[in-house]
């Protein structure tokens, strides 16, 4: 891809995408596809993060009001999820181009090994030419209905294919410095380079009953597509060519911008960081932080007070200090029984038990992501 080129995923939300009676509505979408395919035909790779199966599907369920159970939500789900990807599909062909459906669930993002084979399947469908179609499976995730939401899903599918741009499409037109809907001197952002605690303040609630995430959930969002050093954009939906003047900078909107001097994750980190689920602590003396964080040492086992939950080696563990402050994550070089019985050995007997780790001061845990990451 030449460098004018990007890939670029768009998050567009339910209440972008549906009409006042809780249905498909075609002209949105073809507005949304309209953009999507002036984008490829520059030569663009677009992948798609849609929202929208539940409240396609609840009246077909025979639902006048979005359904407020797991069971109805799951069974409207299946149903709009069908009526969707036929809707983007027919809309698609008829402009020569071909879409594809992607459902996942958390748990696909917290096995490094299925993560993996994501990433190398959605990369197959871009290079060839394919926009996937990415959701949330809804109709089996147990646990919660939303991936958190999908703007954070969003999110870490553009970290997932190392995306240049992530553009969130909402019913406002951007982030303000106070909630306009109660502030009349609230004041569009057009540039935002750091995600601030008056940022953070300034997020309201939900701003659609049609929809699960509000502006807070976007702030998230773009926490993670920063940290990941990627360029994000928050605009109105229905703004006529939001989508095309978003990627060429030219839109009405919020712009995240990534500077020069932000230290961006790598695939690897980005894992760690939003996606492993860490299994257990690793609590540290004080005078392990400088070794782990300024002097980037691995651990020590006389560095380590104590040790909570259990995990097996390669596990992902949260590291904190003895006053609780969360340091870092890192990955363990040894079970959990193995760590707590090494924390009180000698030199000679840490020699005996593991001299190559000795010699090559790669022991008990190596700090991969430090604390705060964005999230």
């Amino acid at each position: 891809m030449s460098q004018n080129k990007k890939r670029i995923v768009i998050k567009i939300g339910s209440s972008s995408l549906t009409s006042a009676h809780g249905e498909i509505s075609r002209r949105k979408l073809e507005k949304l596809v309209d953009e999507v395919v002036r984008l490829k035909d520059d030569g663009h790779e677009v992948l798609l993060v849609s929202s929208g199966a539940v409240a396609a599907g609840y009246r077909k369920l025979g639902c006048l009001e979005r359904p407020s159970t797991l069971p109805e939500k799951q069974a409207a789900a299946s149903i709009g999820q069908g009526l969707l990807m036929e809707s983007y599909s027919d809309l698609f062909l008829s402009h020569g181009y071909m879409g594809s459906q992607i459902l996942i669930t958390r748990s696909d993002f917290s096995d490094e090994n299925r993560y993996n084979n994501a990433r190398n399947t959605i990369n197959v469908l871009l290079e060839r030419g394919i926009i996937p179609i990415v959701n949330e499976n809804d109709t089996i995730t147990i646990d919660r209905l939303k991936f958190g939401d999908n703007d954070t899903l969003s999110a870490k599918v553009a970290g997932l294919v190392d995306a240049d741009q992530l553009i969130i499409l909402s019913d406002i037109d951007g982030l303000y410095d106070a909630d306009p809907r109660k502030n009349s001197d609230a004041k569009l952002l057009d540039k935002v380079h750091e995600i601030t605690p008056e940022i953070e303040a300034a997020a309201g609630d939900p701003g659609s009953a049609v929809g699960t995430g509000g502006m807070k959930s976007k702030i998230d969002a773009f926490k993670i597509s920063m940290a990941s050093g990627i360029a994000s954009f928050l605009g109105k939906a229905n703004t006529p060519n939001i989508v095309y003047d978003a990627v060429y900078g030219d839109a009405v909107g919020t712009y995240f911008e990534i500077t020069t001097d932000s230290e961006n994750l790598d695939q690897k980190k980005q894992w760690i960081a939003f996606n492993s689920g860490p299994e257990g602590k690793v609590i540290i003396d004080h005078r392990a932080k400088e070794t782990v964080v300024d002097m980037k040492q691995s651990l020590m086992p006389g560095n380590v007070h104590h040790v909570t939950g259990r995990f097996e080696k390669g596990a992902v563990v949260r590291i904190q200090d003895l006053d609780g402050e969360e340091i870092g994550l890192g990955v363990v070089n040894y079970s959990s029984e193995q760590m707590k019985n090494m924390i009180n050995l000698t030199e000679p007997e840490l020699e005996s038990y593991d001299k190559a780790a000795v010699e090559q001061k790669d022991f008990v845990c190596h700090l991969e992501v430090s604390m705060p990451v964005g999230v």
